[in-house]
């Protein structure tokens, strides 16, 4: 009998321009939106897509069509927070920033960016909106309890063996999801608890983030900052080749991971939404790559596609370990 195995995919559905090196604070293009009707391909197979939607794509008309076609299909509407052009904000908020860290806003300001997501996704949706991604998977302690407090259940913001970077006065570019668990896992808040759906990452070699902990520790927050560079691979299918995919998955599975979690950006299937997806062509064989990985996954396990909002039903979380870092409430 195969294994059975558990896969919830998602998309972030979000403005352009955001592999360019700038973060559109004001009027971003949301124009990819048209294009998420070719989700209709996977969802006619069975998988049950989570869009994470972004402030930009709920405001705007056309992509509150978009979005509402593709939850008629079978898609999850989740909240997606780009928290530098979701209200409110400042008078001389510029329209553009090279840089975007969370860590710069104060809980108060972060919990009311995301109550305005939540009010605009849950003003669309026609089931509750309980599911959660922070932009650039930038989620730090101080999101947890707001997450919670606000309603969400199941959160997706977490990439394994992803340590922190920071800028040259401190403020952290990136947070530490380094240790984070490859399964789900609960994060207890004081406002309750969540569940977290971490990103399906594995390293590239299974000794090797045993080895870099045992590093002195300054070297261990360098070597940390850049290991998803070259020492993990995860299930993003924009920038893995179809062999790779196959042997995170067979690596997760081998170590008992019975929950694969595996995302893109709603503009990586418009042609020139993205710099690495420049035409046709290359967005065409981008969902032929994900077919074609199903096709495989379909081959050689027992398949269950689950809405992130549903991962807690079929997979029991397991308690956050000892070790700590921005991937949990401490």
């Amino acid at each position: 009998m195969p294994e059975p195995l558990f896969v919830a995919i998602s998309l972030d559905v979000e403005e352009e321009g955001l592999f360019g090196g700038r973060y559109a604070c004001r009027r971003p293009s949301v124009r990819n939106t048209a294009f998420l009707h070719r989700l209709r391909s996977l969802t006619t197979r069975g998988v049950r897509p989570t869009l994470f939607c972004a402030h930009s794509v709920l405001t705007d008309e056309a992509s509150r069509e978009h979005i509402a076609a593709m939850q008629e299909a079978g898609a999850e509407i989740g909240a997606h927070l780009h928290h530098w052009n979701t209200p409110p904000l400042a008078a001389d908020t510029p329209d553009s920033l090279p840089r975007v860290p969370a860590a710069g806003l104060s809980p108060a300001l972060l919990a009311q960016k995301l109550q305005t997501v939540l009010t605009a996704a849950r003003s669309l949706a026609t089931a509750p909106v309980v599911s959660f991604r922070m932009g650039r998977w930038d989620a730090h302690p101080q999101l947890w309890p707001l997450l919670a407090q606000a309603g969400i259940q199941v959160d997706a913001s977490v990439r394994p063996l992803h340590g922190k970077r920071c800028a040259a006065d401190g403020l952290a570019l990136s947070p530490d999801h380094f240790n984070a668990p490859a399964a789900p896992y609960t994060i207890a808040t004081p406002c309750g608890p969540l569940l977290e759906v971490p990103l399906s990452v594995a390293p590239l070699l299974p000794g090797l983030p045993a080895l870099i902990r045992a590093l002195p520790a300054g070297l261990r927050r360098r070597v940390q900052a850049r290991f998803h560079n070259w020492g993990a691979l995860a299930l993003l299918p924009v920038e893995y080749p179809l062999p790779l995919m196959r042997l995170v998955t067979q690596a997760l599975s081998f170590h008992g991971i019975r929950l694969l979690s595996l995302t893109w950006h709603s503009s990586e299937m418009m042609p020139g939404g993205a710099p690495h997806i420049p035409d046709e062509a290359a967005a065409a064989r981008l969902l032929d790559k994900i077919s074609r990985w199903l096709d495989w996954l379909e081959s050689h396990y027992d398949v269950t596609y689950l809405f992130m909002r549903d991962v807690a039903a079929h997979c029991p979380p397991h308690s956050s370990p000892p070790l700590t870092g921005d991937w949990t409430w401490r």
